[in-house]
């Protein structure tokens, strides 16, 4: 499909997981079949605006929102980011640097 669709598809699934909200939980909620919200999600089936406006209704967002929101590639790449920096955010200048002394020795394992 095209790349308007995969966008689209992708800030469904953004603002889905923001609200930790499952396929099946956001279907219900926005009286579609899970199946599509899956179609939509992966660019596979073309949005119609009906649909979308229920799906942001079923997600307590606006339209407006949900197209004048960030650019969701960032963000979604920064979701397990941000929860990472909130849980730092409080700690000490030398926790921090413990905590990514951690991560790094971790990612040299996993890699190596």
């Amino acid at each position: 499909m095209s790349d308007l669709t995969n966008h689209i598809g992708e800030k469904i699934r953004f603002y889905r997981k923001e609200q930790k909200l499952s396929q099946e939980e956001l279907a219900f909620k926005a009286s579609l079949h899970n199946t599509y919200i899956g179609q939509l999600e992966r660019g596979e089936k073309n949005v119609t605006v009906e649909s979308l406006a229920k799906v942001c209704a079923a997600m307590d967002i606006t339209l407006a929102e949900f197209f004048q929101g960030p650019n969701v590639t960032q963000r979604m790449l920064s979701i397990e980011l941000g929860q990472i920096i909130a849980l730092l955010e409080g700690r000490s200048k030398k926790d921090q640097q413990k905590v990514l002394a951690i991560i790094e020795s971790l990612l040299h394992w996993k890699d190596n």
